[in-house]
């Protein structure tokens, strides 16, 4: 899945996307204590919401007083989050190449912004998010549970399940430390999981 294909599907789908997803009470409250929990845990310094769509999870960290920037691949994600929260900083920007220097971050949140990436790509995802971070630095993924690698028909265009074990196999080998994991499953909807882990 290039990111061409991803650009234009999410590009097409933007509005209906910010409807579904674009405020803070729409989303789980399980997930909005675990990211603040993980952030509180993180040194001082910059995080990296990285593919932060509409930007609710970027004001979130904001609000909780951290330094934060989102970037996304999509222009008009960027443009919402602009409008919407214009003390909080958004640009356009490729996850694979993020643009910021070494070290420069003390923290990545990858919340369901990985689920398009081609699980032969995803070792040098992390790689530029480890190189990013500032030794200690910390991760917090968000993902759809499943058979690891399996692609299924996500709403906008292809996905990817990942298993916990199978994510946080790849994670260590790219010098990560996994420090939590959690699971939910809800009736009717896919299973979904978290990691957090600290760069070694």
């Amino acid at each position: 899945m290039t990111e061409a294909r991803v650009l234009e599907a999410y590009g097409a789908r933007a509005d209906e996307y910010v409807e579904l997803f674009g405020s803070l009470e729409q989303l789980d409250e399980a997930d909005r204590q675990l990211i603040a929990d993980w952030s509180d845990g993180l040194t001082e310094g910059l995080i990296l919401d990285a593919g932060c769509g509409p930007g609710v999870w970027t004001a979130y960290l904001a609000g909780r007083g951290r330094e934060v920037e989102g970037i996304d691949l999509t222009p008009e994600f960027i443009a919402h989050a602009c409008r919407r929260y214009p003390s909080v900083r958004f640009r356009v920007a490729s996850l694979a190449q993020t643009g910021l220097p070494d070290g420069a971050v003390s923290g990545v949140l990858s919340w369901y912004s990985l689920i398009h990436t081609p699980p032969s790509e995803l070792a040098g995802q992390f790689a530029e998010f480890r190189r990013i971070l500032a030794p200690g630095g910390g991760i917090c993924l968000g993902f759809f549970e499943g058979e690891a690698r399996q692609p299924f028909a996500h709403a906008i265009t292809t996905a990817y399940y990942w298993s916990v074990d199978a994510l946080s196999e790849i994670l260590e080998d790219a010098g990560f430390r996994v420090t939590h994991v959690e699971r939910r499953q809800e009736p009717g909807r896919r299973p979904h999981a978290a990691i957090t882990a600290f760069r070694r």
